[in-house]
């Protein structure tokens, strides 16, 4: 259980760090909230892939497919946080 928790923060950090680096902009998360970019990612990115090939991971928890589902999934998600954010700043 403790190595799971470890590897979702590992992902989640690589997955958010690398989705703040491909989306252009300025983004102020810290550490934490790009981890939770990354775990969120993830969970968007499986859900696409489960949408489209209909097949779950259970062929285990690291899988090329499933860290770049986690990368799209997370820059999905960081697209989103910006739309809601600057919708609600101009208020």
């Amino acid at each position: 259980m403790l190595g799971l928790i470890i590897s979702l923060i590992v992902i989640g950090l690589i997955a958010g760090a690398i989705a703040r680096l491909v989306v252009p902009g300025k983004q102020d998360l810290s550490i934490v909230a790009t981890i939770i970019l990354g775990i969120v990612g993830s969970f968007i990115g499986g859900f696409l892939g489960y949408l489209i090939f209909h097949k779950d991971g259970s062929n285990g928890f690291f899988q090329p497919s499933g860290i770049i589902g986690s990368i799209i999934g997370a820059i999905i998600a960081l697209l989103i946080w910006q739309r809601v954010g600057r919708r609600s700043a101009v208020r």
